[in-house]
């Protein structure tokens, strides 16, 4: 066999290995959108039926007669935009300032930044439902919204990083050019590293968006209860009438936010994989 002939050879099989990988990711978000339209006998039918005779849109329209959905997404986009816009900006912050700054025992700082993330997070869920419950904020999106805003520990370590590719004397360069440090993040800094940051951005929003276990915790009024609360009392509520089209339509609708924001983002997604320190 010709080295032409094995490279083909290799090339279908992992092409083929890479479709059968994508089919298997993709099939049950295609079975959820089909699920959504069907019938509810359809539902639990064999042979499974993907794409039903008749496209039945109505559970579109009850979801939000079913529940509070429009206030949930609403106290998501609130919890979500709030915490990933202001987080991300103290955590660039941040991170410049451990990736270009001098200051004393920076090190140790940063080391002991990154220990805070080997501490289990229901070590901390009692104490600090106590400190939030002291100050009032229980049934509020405080708890969810304040936290975040002084920044993701992963985020600074992932950015750090990235930031130490960028060569010193950009920097320096710019100090002798009476450049303030502000100025340094601000005009040089953050064009060259939005790539990474819009990545963070999107994990850390679909985190927060997600969330499960913060909101249950803090929140018990239906008004304040954010969109995965929501989803969950649909399918502990609707499960049982086996009104499983309800419940899909209902996380269709909870799943598009976080799609739109990938299509936004993808391109500085896939140059903040693609790239690595200064652009020639």
């Amino acid at each position: 066999m010709s080295y032409s002939q094995k490279r083909k050879l290799t090339n279908s099989i992992i092409f083929i290995v890479l479709a059968l990988g994508a089919i298997a990711m993709i099939a049950p978000l295609i079975w959820m959108l089909s699920t959504s339209v069907k019938e509810k006998q359809d539902v639990f039918a064999l042979p499974p039926v993907w794409i039903p005779e008749v496209f039945q849109f109505g559970k579109y329209k009850e979801i939000w007669e079913a529940g509070p959905l429009l206030s949930g997404i609403k106290n998501s986009l609130i919890v979500a935009i709030s915490v990933t816009v202001v987080g991300t900006f103290t955590s660039s912050i941040a991170a410049f300032a451990f990736a270009k700054l001098r200051f004393p025992h920076k090190n140790k700082l940063f080391l002991a930044l990154l220990a805070s993330m080997m501490i289990p997070y229901p070590t901390v869920m009692i104490p600090q439902f106590i400190m939030f419950s002291k100050l009032g904020w229980v049934d509020t999106l405080l708890p969810l919204i304040v936290p975040g805003l002084f920044g993701n520990v992963v985020m600074i370590f992932f950015l750090r990083q990235y930031l130490l590719s960028v060569p010193d004397a950009i920097i320096e360069a710019a100090k002798i050019d009476g450049s303030s440090y502000f100025r340094l993040y601000s005009s040089i800094t953050f064009p060259l590293i939005k790539p990474a940051i819009a990545a963070q951005l999107i994990l850390w929003f679909m985190g927060i968006w997600n969330d499960y276990l913060a909101p249950i915790i803090y929140l018990n009024s239906p008004e304040k209860q954010t969109l995965q609360l929501v989803i969950a009392n649909f399918n502990a509520t609707y499960a049982i009438q086996t009104d499983y089209p309800l419940i899909m339509a209902a996380s269709i609708v909870a799943l598009l936010p976080v799609l739109i924001i990938f299509l936004i983002f993808q391109k500085q997604i896939i140059e903040s994989v693609a790239i690595s320190g200064v652009k020639g």
